[in-house]
Protein backbone atom coordinates (compact mmCIF):
# COMPACT_ATOMS: atom_id res chain seq x y z
CA UNK A 1 0.00 0.00 0.00
CA UNK A 2 3.33 2.15 0.11
CA UNK A 3 3.07 2.54 -3.46
CA UNK A 4 -0.61 3.23 -3.92
CA UNK A 5 -0.09 6.17 -1.15
CA UNK A 6 2.68 7.45 -3.05
CA UNK A 7 0.51 7.15 -5.96
CA UNK A 8 -1.51 9.85 -4.80
CA UNK A 9 0.88 11.55 -3.42
CA UNK A 10 1.96 12.12 -6.70
CA UNK A 11 -1.04 13.08 -8.16
CA UNK A 12 -2.08 15.78 -5.50
CA UNK A 13 1.52 17.09 -6.11
CA UNK A 14 0.95 17.35 -9.75
CA UNK A 15 -2.47 18.86 -9.89
CA UNK A 16 -2.95 22.70 -10.91
CA UNK A 17 -5.23 24.98 -9.22
CA UNK A 18 -6.64 26.70 -12.20
CA UNK A 19 -9.22 29.27 -12.18
CA UNK A 20 -13.19 29.14 -12.48
CA UNK A 21 -15.07 31.97 -11.64
CA UNK A 22 -13.19 32.61 -9.28
CA UNK A 23 -13.06 29.13 -7.91
CA UNK A 24 -10.14 26.86 -6.30
CA UNK A 25 -10.49 24.02 -8.93
CA UNK A 26 -8.27 20.50 -9.05
CA UNK A 27 -7.93 18.57 -11.93
CA UNK A 28 -7.01 15.02 -11.29
CA UNK A 29 -4.86 13.51 -13.31
CA UNK A 30 -6.89 11.16 -15.51
CA UNK A 31 -9.36 11.45 -18.04
CA UNK A 32 -11.90 11.49 -15.77
CA UNK A 33 -12.52 13.68 -12.67
CA UNK A 34 -12.68 17.10 -11.58
CA UNK A 35 -13.49 18.65 -8.44
CA UNK A 36 -13.78 22.66 -7.68
CA UNK A 37 -15.06 24.17 -4.58
CA UNK A 38 -17.42 26.95 -3.95
CA UNK A 39 -16.57 29.77 -1.57
CA UNK A 40 -18.90 27.85 0.97
CA UNK A 41 -16.97 24.69 1.08
CA UNK A 42 -19.96 22.88 -1.64
CA UNK A 43 -17.52 20.33 -3.29
CA UNK A 44 -18.49 20.03 -7.00
CA UNK A 45 -17.06 16.53 -8.81
CA UNK A 46 -17.46 15.43 -12.08
CA UNK A 47 -16.92 12.36 -14.72
CA UNK A 48 -17.68 13.96 -18.25
CA UNK A 49 -18.61 12.16 -21.20
CA UNK A 50 -19.41 14.30 -24.06
CA UNK A 51 -20.97 11.78 -26.30
CA UNK A 52 -23.54 10.44 -23.32
CA UNK A 53 -27.00 11.27 -23.82
CA UNK A 54 -28.29 10.54 -19.94
CA UNK A 55 -26.30 11.53 -16.84
CA UNK A 56 -26.67 10.77 -13.36
CA UNK A 57 -26.33 13.91 -10.88
CA UNK A 58 -26.90 14.32 -7.14
CA UNK A 59 -25.40 15.00 -3.41
CA UNK A 60 -23.53 12.94 -1.38
CA UNK A 61 -23.15 14.17 2.17
CA UNK A 62 -21.31 13.41 4.67
CA UNK A 63 -23.60 12.44 7.73
CA UNK A 64 -25.71 9.14 8.49
CA UNK A 65 -27.22 7.29 11.30
CA UNK A 66 -23.53 7.89 12.94
CA UNK A 67 -24.51 11.36 13.43
CA UNK A 68 -27.33 10.59 15.80
CA UNK A 69 -27.95 10.25 19.17
CA UNK A 70 -29.19 7.05 21.24
CA UNK A 71 -32.60 9.18 21.43
CA UNK A 72 -32.83 10.97 17.87
CA UNK A 73 -31.52 7.43 15.96
CA UNK A 74 -33.62 6.78 13.13
CA UNK A 75 -33.59 10.21 12.09
CA UNK A 76 -31.12 10.45 9.31
CA UNK A 77 -33.59 7.72 7.32
CA UNK A 78 -36.74 9.63 8.30
CA UNK A 79 -35.71 12.81 6.79
CA UNK A 80 -34.85 10.81 3.52
CA UNK A 81 -38.24 9.48 3.28
CA UNK A 82 -39.47 13.17 3.89
CA UNK A 83 -37.58 14.55 1.35
CA UNK A 84 -39.95 13.58 -0.99
CA UNK A 85 -42.62 14.73 0.45
CA UNK A 86 -42.96 18.48 -1.06
CA UNK A 87 -41.21 21.45 -0.50
CA UNK A 88 -42.02 25.54 -0.44
CA UNK A 89 -42.39 25.33 -4.43
CA UNK A 90 -43.68 21.87 -5.04
CA UNK A 91 -46.18 19.42 -3.30
CA UNK A 92 -45.46 15.96 -3.29
CA UNK A 93 -48.07 15.56 -6.64
CA UNK A 94 -46.48 18.34 -8.35
CA UNK A 95 -42.54 17.07 -7.49
CA UNK A 96 -43.78 13.35 -9.09
CA UNK A 97 -44.99 14.94 -12.09
CA UNK A 98 -42.09 16.84 -12.97
CA UNK A 99 -39.93 13.97 -12.23
CA UNK A 100 -41.93 11.81 -14.80
CA UNK A 101 -42.66 14.12 -17.25
CA UNK A 102 -38.61 14.55 -18.24
CA UNK A 103 -38.13 10.68 -17.62
CA UNK A 104 -36.37 10.97 -14.89
CA UNK A 105 -35.40 8.63 -12.00
CA UNK A 106 -35.08 10.38 -8.56
CA UNK A 107 -33.82 8.11 -5.74
CA UNK A 108 -32.13 8.65 -1.84
CA UNK A 109 -30.90 6.23 0.28
CA UNK A 110 -28.89 6.29 3.85
CA UNK A 111 -25.99 4.58 5.24
CA UNK A 112 -24.06 4.68 8.81
CA UNK A 113 -22.23 7.65 7.64
CA UNK A 114 -23.91 9.21 4.29
CA UNK A 115 -27.12 10.87 2.87
CA UNK A 116 -27.24 10.36 -1.04
CA UNK A 117 -30.32 12.09 -3.14
CA UNK A 118 -29.44 11.61 -6.84
CA UNK A 119 -31.42 12.07 -10.38
CA UNK A 120 -30.66 10.39 -13.82
CA UNK A 121 -31.94 12.45 -16.71
CA UNK A 122 -31.50 13.43 -19.76
CA UNK A 123 -28.08 15.36 -20.94
CA UNK A 124 -30.77 18.08 -21.51
CA UNK A 125 -32.36 18.05 -18.27
CA UNK A 126 -29.65 18.39 -15.94
CA UNK A 127 -30.18 21.85 -14.39
CA UNK A 128 -34.19 20.60 -13.87
CA UNK A 129 -32.89 17.69 -11.98
CA UNK A 130 -30.27 20.03 -10.31
CA UNK A 131 -32.79 22.20 -9.26
CA UNK A 132 -35.39 19.15 -7.92
CA UNK A 133 -32.27 17.74 -5.73
CA UNK A 134 -31.21 21.64 -3.87
CA UNK A 135 -35.19 21.89 -3.72
CA UNK A 136 -35.46 19.09 -1.39
CA UNK A 137 -32.61 19.29 0.64
CA UNK A 138 -32.98 23.11 1.19
CA UNK A 139 -36.57 23.57 1.58
CA UNK A 140 -39.02 20.03 2.33
CA UNK A 141 -41.89 21.16 4.18
CA UNK A 142 -41.45 18.23 6.49
CA UNK A 143 -45.55 19.18 7.28
CA UNK A 144 -47.09 17.31 10.61
CA UNK A 145 -49.33 15.28 8.32
CA UNK A 146 -46.77 13.69 6.54
CA UNK A 147 -44.26 12.99 9.16
CA UNK A 148 -47.40 11.09 10.86
CA UNK A 149 -48.08 8.89 7.50
CA UNK A 150 -44.54 7.92 6.76
CA UNK A 151 -44.07 6.76 10.58
CA UNK A 152 -46.51 3.68 8.82
CA UNK A 153 -44.56 3.82 5.79
CA UNK A 154 -41.08 3.01 7.98
CA UNK A 155 -42.57 0.69 10.28
CA UNK A 156 -43.73 -1.57 7.35
CA UNK A 157 -39.97 -1.12 5.55
CA UNK A 158 -38.48 -2.52 8.85
CA UNK A 159 -40.76 -5.27 9.19
CA UNK A 160 -39.24 -6.35 5.81
CA UNK A 161 -35.88 -5.43 6.68
CA UNK A 162 -36.00 -7.92 9.83
CA UNK A 163 -37.50 -10.79 7.37
CA UNK A 164 -33.93 -10.38 5.62
CA UNK A 165 -31.92 -13.17 7.86
CA UNK A 166 -28.61 -11.13 6.26
CA UNK A 167 -29.20 -7.71 7.13
CA UNK A 168 -30.53 -8.54 10.46
CA UNK A 169 -27.07 -10.55 11.49
CA UNK A 170 -25.22 -7.74 10.11
CA UNK A 171 -27.30 -5.62 12.51
CA UNK A 172 -26.16 -7.15 15.88
CA UNK A 173 -22.74 -7.65 14.59
CA UNK A 174 -22.55 -4.00 14.66
CA UNK A 175 -24.04 -3.90 17.89
CA UNK A 176 -21.73 -6.09 19.78
CA UNK A 177 -18.41 -4.47 18.04
CA UNK A 178 -19.03 -0.90 18.46
CA UNK A 179 -21.36 -1.27 21.54
CA UNK A 180 -23.31 1.95 22.99
CA UNK A 181 -21.33 3.70 20.12
CA UNK A 182 -23.16 5.45 17.20
CA UNK A 183 -22.11 3.02 14.20
CA UNK A 184 -23.56 0.23 16.90
CA UNK A 185 -26.98 1.68 16.00
CA UNK A 186 -29.40 0.23 13.20
CA UNK A 187 -29.84 2.74 10.40
CA UNK A 188 -33.66 2.54 11.23
CA UNK A 189 -34.20 3.11 14.31
CA UNK A 190 -35.92 1.30 16.99
CA UNK A 191 -39.76 1.10 16.51
CA UNK A 192 -39.98 3.60 19.97
CA UNK A 193 -38.15 6.28 17.73
CA UNK A 194 -39.63 5.94 14.56
CA UNK A 195 -43.34 6.37 16.33
CA UNK A 196 -41.57 9.67 18.61
CA UNK A 197 -39.44 11.10 16.03
CA UNK A 198 -40.81 14.88 16.06
CA UNK A 199 -40.37 17.49 13.10
CA UNK A 200 -37.88 19.43 15.42
CA UNK A 201 -35.88 16.48 15.60
CA UNK A 202 -35.53 16.13 11.70
CA UNK A 203 -35.29 20.63 11.58
CA UNK A 204 -32.38 19.90 14.08
CA UNK A 205 -30.44 17.60 11.94
CA UNK A 206 -30.84 19.40 8.80
CA UNK A 207 -29.47 22.40 10.62
CA UNK A 208 -26.35 20.31 12.17
CA UNK A 209 -25.24 18.40 9.15
CA UNK A 210 -26.55 19.63 6.11
CA UNK A 211 -23.56 21.70 5.78
CA UNK A 212 -21.94 22.71 2.30
CA UNK A 213 -18.56 21.62 3.13
CA UNK A 214 -19.94 18.29 4.27
CA UNK A 215 -21.22 18.12 1.04
CA UNK A 216 -20.77 16.93 -2.57
CA UNK A 217 -22.43 17.47 -6.08
CA UNK A 218 -21.86 14.86 -8.27
CA UNK A 219 -22.18 14.78 -11.66
CA UNK A 220 -21.17 11.52 -14.20
CA UNK A 221 -22.06 10.95 -17.73
CA UNK A 222 -23.72 13.89 -19.86
CA UNK A 223 -22.60 16.43 -17.74
CA UNK A 224 -20.16 19.72 -18.23
CA UNK A 225 -18.18 20.39 -15.71
CA UNK A 226 -18.43 24.40 -15.56
CA UNK A 227 -21.97 24.57 -16.23
CA UNK A 228 -22.79 22.36 -13.06
CA UNK A 229 -20.49 24.19 -11.03
CA UNK A 230 -22.99 27.32 -12.50
CA UNK A 231 -25.91 24.84 -11.33
CA UNK A 232 -24.08 24.72 -7.87
CA UNK A 233 -23.59 28.57 -7.45
CA UNK A 234 -27.20 29.26 -8.62
CA UNK A 235 -28.59 26.47 -6.50
CA UNK A 236 -26.74 25.72 -3.60
CA UNK A 237 -24.21 29.31 -2.65
CA UNK A 238 -27.21 30.02 0.19
CA UNK A 239 -25.88 26.67 2.04
CA UNK A 240 -23.92 27.39 5.57
CA UNK A 241 -20.94 26.10 6.30
CA UNK A 242 -20.25 24.08 9.58
CA UNK A 243 -19.61 26.01 12.39
CA UNK A 244 -16.20 24.08 12.46
CA UNK A 245 -15.68 23.56 8.92
CA UNK A 246 -14.46 19.93 8.81
CA UNK A 247 -12.17 18.22 5.33
CA UNK A 248 -13.70 15.82 3.49
CA UNK A 249 -12.24 12.64 4.28
CA UNK A 250 -11.61 13.33 8.02
CA UNK A 251 -13.90 11.49 11.03
CA UNK A 252 -15.13 14.55 12.85
CA UNK A 253 -16.36 11.56 15.80
CA UNK A 254 -13.92 9.79 18.39
CA UNK A 255 -12.68 6.57 16.84
CA UNK A 256 -14.99 3.96 17.96
CA UNK A 257 -13.80 0.91 20.01
CA UNK A 258 -13.83 -2.41 19.03
CA UNK A 259 -15.41 -4.65 21.65
CA UNK A 260 -14.59 -8.51 21.25
CA UNK A 261 -17.72 -9.91 22.11
CA UNK A 262 -20.95 -11.98 20.76
CA UNK A 263 -24.91 -12.09 20.95
CA UNK A 264 -26.57 -15.21 19.89
CA UNK A 265 -30.65 -15.24 19.42
CA UNK A 266 -31.34 -18.84 18.86
CA UNK A 267 -34.92 -19.86 17.23
CA UNK A 268 -34.65 -23.73 16.58
CA UNK A 269 -37.55 -23.26 14.31
CA UNK A 270 -35.35 -21.42 11.39
CA UNK A 271 -33.67 -25.19 10.85
CA UNK A 272 -30.52 -22.96 9.63
CA UNK A 273 -28.00 -21.62 11.55
CA UNK A 274 -26.65 -17.88 10.90
CA UNK A 275 -23.21 -16.77 12.00
CA UNK A 276 -21.15 -14.07 11.12
CA UNK A 277 -17.50 -13.40 12.39
CA UNK A 278 -15.64 -10.45 12.42
CA UNK A 279 -12.60 -8.73 13.54
CA UNK A 280 -11.59 -4.99 13.66
CA UNK A 281 -11.23 -4.23 10.07
CA UNK A 282 -9.55 -0.80 8.56
CA UNK A 283 -11.31 2.20 7.44
CA UNK A 284 -11.15 4.11 3.72
CA UNK A 285 -7.86 6.16 3.68
CA UNK A 286 -5.61 3.27 5.85
CA UNK A 287 -2.71 2.25 3.76
CA UNK A 288 -3.89 -1.28 4.64
CA UNK A 289 -7.21 -0.45 3.09
CA UNK A 290 -6.20 -2.54 -0.36
CA UNK A 291 -4.22 -5.26 1.11
CA UNK A 292 -7.10 -6.28 3.49
CA UNK A 293 -9.85 -5.85 0.50
CA UNK A 294 -7.33 -8.90 -1.36
CA UNK A 295 -6.93 -11.02 2.00
CA UNK A 296 -11.07 -10.98 2.09
CA UNK A 297 -11.11 -11.72 -1.97
CA UNK A 298 -9.04 -14.95 -1.08
CA UNK A 299 -11.90 -16.13 0.86
CA UNK A 300 -14.25 -14.76 -1.63
CA UNK A 301 -17.49 -16.32 -1.65
CA UNK A 302 -19.12 -19.26 -2.33
CA UNK A 303 -23.03 -21.21 -1.92
CA UNK A 304 -23.77 -24.35 -2.85
CA UNK A 305 -27.33 -23.81 -4.12
CA UNK A 306 -25.27 -21.96 -7.59
CA UNK A 307 -24.33 -25.21 -8.16
CA UNK A 308 -20.34 -23.67 -7.26
CA UNK A 309 -18.06 -26.53 -7.28
CA UNK A 310 -15.62 -27.99 -4.62
CA UNK A 311 -12.65 -26.73 -6.68
CA UNK A 312 -13.09 -22.95 -6.66
CA UNK A 313 -10.08 -20.86 -6.36
CA UNK A 314 -11.24 -20.36 -2.69
CA UNK A 315 -9.46 -22.88 -0.20
CA UNK A 316 -12.08 -22.41 2.53
CA UNK A 317 -14.60 -23.27 -0.02
CA UNK A 318 -12.96 -26.69 -1.04
CA UNK A 319 -12.71 -27.62 3.04
CA UNK A 320 -16.09 -26.33 3.44
CA UNK A 321 -18.06 -27.99 0.10
CA UNK A 322 -16.21 -31.61 0.55
CA UNK A 323 -17.16 -31.65 4.09
CA UNK A 324 -20.86 -30.30 3.92
CA UNK A 325 -20.27 -27.55 6.70
CA UNK A 326 -22.13 -25.17 5.45
CA UNK A 327 -24.58 -24.09 2.29
CA UNK A 328 -22.62 -20.68 1.72
CA UNK A 329 -20.13 -18.15 3.13
CA UNK A 330 -19.94 -14.64 1.96
CA UNK A 331 -16.64 -13.05 3.12
CA UNK A 332 -16.37 -9.36 3.54
CA UNK A 333 -14.42 -6.15 4.48
CA UNK A 334 -16.66 -3.11 5.35
CA UNK A 335 -14.95 -0.14 5.84
CA UNK A 336 -15.98 3.43 7.39
CA UNK A 337 -13.91 6.65 7.70
CA UNK A 338 -12.26 5.42 10.82
CA UNK A 339 -12.52 2.05 11.30
CA UNK A 340 -14.24 -1.12 9.67
CA UNK A 341 -15.22 -5.05 10.30
CA UNK A 342 -13.39 -7.80 8.23
CA UNK A 343 -15.00 -11.03 8.51
CA UNK A 344 -17.19 -13.84 7.13
CA UNK A 345 -21.13 -14.76 7.04
CA UNK A 346 -21.95 -18.42 7.32
CA UNK A 347 -24.66 -19.94 7.20
CA UNK A 348 -25.12 -23.87 7.10
CA UNK A 349 -28.14 -26.22 7.53
CA UNK A 350 -25.26 -29.15 9.29
CA UNK A 351 -26.22 -28.05 12.85
CA UNK A 352 -24.04 -31.02 14.31
CA UNK A 353 -20.67 -30.23 13.17
CA UNK A 354 -20.84 -25.88 13.39
CA UNK A 355 -17.85 -26.50 15.46
CA UNK A 356 -16.12 -27.77 12.54
CA UNK A 357 -17.17 -24.63 10.84
CA UNK A 358 -15.75 -22.09 13.19
CA UNK A 359 -12.57 -24.61 13.46
CA UNK A 360 -12.11 -24.70 9.78
CA UNK A 361 -12.67 -21.11 8.96
CA UNK A 362 -10.40 -19.32 12.02
CA UNK A 363 -8.26 -22.31 10.25
CA UNK A 364 -7.71 -20.60 7.00
CA UNK A 365 -7.92 -17.34 9.17
CA UNK A 366 -4.73 -18.11 10.37
CA UNK A 367 -2.99 -19.48 7.43
CA UNK A 368 -2.92 -16.49 6.02
CA UNK A 369 -0.54 -15.37 8.55
CA UNK A 370 2.19 -17.62 7.75
CA UNK A 371 1.75 -19.16 4.19
CA UNK A 372 -0.50 -17.67 1.74
CA UNK A 373 0.50 -18.93 -1.62
CA UNK A 374 1.42 -16.09 -4.44
CA UNK A 375 -1.19 -18.54 -6.81
CA UNK A 376 -4.03 -17.50 -4.70
CA UNK A 377 -2.92 -13.41 -4.07
CA UNK A 378 -3.08 -13.20 -7.61
CA UNK A 379 -6.13 -14.58 -8.53
CA UNK A 380 -7.63 -12.83 -5.39
CA UNK A 381 -6.40 -9.71 -7.02
CA UNK A 382 -7.47 -10.33 -10.75
CA UNK A 383 -11.08 -11.25 -9.18
CA UNK A 384 -11.16 -8.01 -6.87
CA UNK A 385 -10.29 -5.93 -9.71
CA UNK A 386 -12.65 -7.44 -12.09
CA UNK A 387 -15.27 -6.55 -9.12
CA UNK A 388 -14.01 -3.28 -8.66
CA UNK A 389 -13.82 -2.57 -12.41
CA UNK A 390 -16.40 -3.65 -13.86
CA UNK A 391 -18.47 -2.32 -10.78
CA UNK A 392 -18.19 0.99 -12.77
CA UNK A 393 -20.65 0.12 -15.07
CA UNK A 394 -23.08 3.49 -16.11
CA UNK A 395 -23.29 6.86 -14.79
CA UNK A 396 -25.17 5.72 -11.61
CA UNK A 397 -22.42 3.38 -10.63
CA UNK A 398 -19.64 6.45 -11.69
CA UNK A 399 -21.15 9.13 -9.49
CA UNK A 400 -21.50 6.66 -6.34
CA UNK A 401 -18.06 5.75 -6.76
CA UNK A 402 -16.93 9.68 -7.05
CA UNK A 403 -19.29 10.45 -4.20
CA UNK A 404 -18.16 7.67 -1.87
CA UNK A 405 -14.74 8.25 -2.14
CA UNK A 406 -14.79 11.91 -2.32
CA UNK A 407 -16.52 11.91 1.18
CA UNK A 408 -14.91 9.49 2.93
CA UNK A 409 -11.10 9.77 1.75
CA UNK A 410 -11.37 13.61 0.24
CA UNK A 411 -10.54 12.80 -3.30
CA UNK A 412 -11.10 10.16 -5.76
CA UNK A 413 -8.75 7.29 -7.09
CA UNK A 414 -9.31 6.83 -11.02
CA UNK A 415 -9.89 3.23 -12.19
CA UNK A 416 -6.14 3.66 -13.09
CA UNK A 417 -5.12 4.14 -9.80
CA UNK A 418 -6.89 1.64 -8.06
CA UNK A 419 -6.03 -1.18 -10.54
CA UNK A 420 -2.16 -0.04 -9.62
CA UNK A 421 -3.00 -0.13 -5.71
CA UNK A 422 -4.14 -3.94 -6.17
CA UNK A 423 -1.47 -4.97 -8.08
CA UNK A 424 1.14 -3.42 -5.66
CA UNK A 425 -0.14 -5.84 -2.99
CA UNK A 426 2.20 -8.20 -2.84
CA UNK A 427 2.56 -11.62 -0.40
CA UNK A 428 4.49 -10.44 2.14
CA UNK A 429 1.61 -7.37 2.97
CA UNK A 430 -1.37 -10.61 2.76
CA UNK A 431 1.34 -12.08 5.35
CA UNK A 432 1.90 -8.44 7.45
CA UNK A 433 -2.34 -7.74 7.48
CA UNK A 434 -2.98 -10.94 8.56
CA UNK A 435 -0.82 -10.89 11.38
CA UNK A 436 -1.68 -7.55 12.50
CA UNK A 437 -5.45 -7.45 11.93
CA UNK A 438 -6.03 -11.50 12.42
CA UNK A 439 -3.93 -13.63 14.22
CA UNK A 440 -4.60 -14.25 17.58
CA UNK A 441 -7.24 -11.25 17.76
CA UNK A 442 -10.76 -10.08 19.68
CA UNK A 443 -13.70 -11.21 17.33
CA UNK A 444 -17.21 -10.01 17.67
CA UNK A 445 -20.10 -12.59 16.60
CA UNK A 446 -23.47 -13.12 15.79
CA UNK A 447 -25.18 -15.80 15.39
CA UNK A 448 -28.99 -16.55 14.77
CA UNK A 449 -31.47 -19.56 14.23
CA UNK A 450 -30.80 -22.85 15.51
CA UNK A 451 -27.26 -22.50 17.04
CA UNK A 452 -27.12 -24.45 19.90
CA UNK A 453 -24.32 -26.69 18.62
CA UNK A 454 -22.08 -23.55 18.02
CA UNK A 455 -18.86 -23.61 20.42
CA UNK A 456 -19.20 -21.35 23.59
CA UNK A 457 -17.61 -17.59 22.28
CA UNK A 458 -14.60 -18.17 24.83
CA UNK A 459 -13.83 -21.23 23.29
CA UNK A 460 -13.37 -20.18 19.98
CA UNK A 461 -11.38 -17.41 20.59
CA UNK A 462 -9.36 -19.84 22.53
CA UNK A 463 -9.19 -21.38 20.22
CA UNK A 464 -8.34 -19.01 17.78
CA UNK A 465 -5.43 -17.86 20.01
CA UNK A 466 -4.21 -21.37 19.56
CA UNK A 467 -4.63 -22.19 15.98
CA UNK A 468 -2.17 -23.95 13.90
CA UNK A 469 -1.90 -24.29 10.23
Amino acid sequence: MVVSRAILNRALRSARPTSLRGLATVHNPGPFTEISRLSNGLTVATESHPHAQTATVGVWIDAGSRAETDATNGTAHFLEHMAFKGTGKRTQHGLELEVENIGAHLNAYTSREQTVYYAKSFRKDVPVAVDIISDILQNSKLEAGAIERERDVILREQQEVDKQMEEVVFDHLHSVAFQRQPLGRTILGPKANILSIKRDDLDAYIKTNYAADRMVLVGAGGVDHGELVKLAEKHFSGLPTSPTPIRLGTSSQPKPSFVGSEVRLRDDELGLAHIAIAVEGVGWSSPDYFPMMVLQSIFGNWDRSLGSAPHLSSRLSSIISSNNLANSFMSFSTSYSDTGLWGIYLVSENLMNLDDLSHFTLREWARMSISPTSVEVERAKSQLKAGLLLGLDGTTAIAEDIGRQIVTTGRRMSPQQTEQAVDAVTVDDIIRVAKKYLWDKDIAMAAIGNIDGLLDYNRIRTDMSRMTV
